[in-house]
């Protein structure tokens, strides 16, 4: 697998919450810290997912925004 993405944090399927139209995973990732990611069923299932299964986060973004409460 070759990406443009600079970013691709190797991780392990730790959980995988099933909706009607999306799932959310989690990935921890070597240092324990944990990714979560909304993504679609559909993607889910062509990925093949599971607990355990070894996966990417791959995050590609020009802006990240931080906020904080006055």
């Amino acid at each position: 697998m070759k990406l443009s993405a600079r970013n691709q944090l190797k991780g392990k399927v730790i959980k995988i919450e099933e909706g009607a139209v999306n799932g959310i995973v989690v990935l921890e990732l070597e240092g324990g810290e944990k990714v979560v990611s909304t993504i679609t069923m559909n993607a889910i299932a062509d990925l093949k997912l599971e607990v355990g299964k070894t996966a990417y986060a791959v995050v590609k973004a020009s802006n990240v925004m931080v906020a904080v409460d006055d």
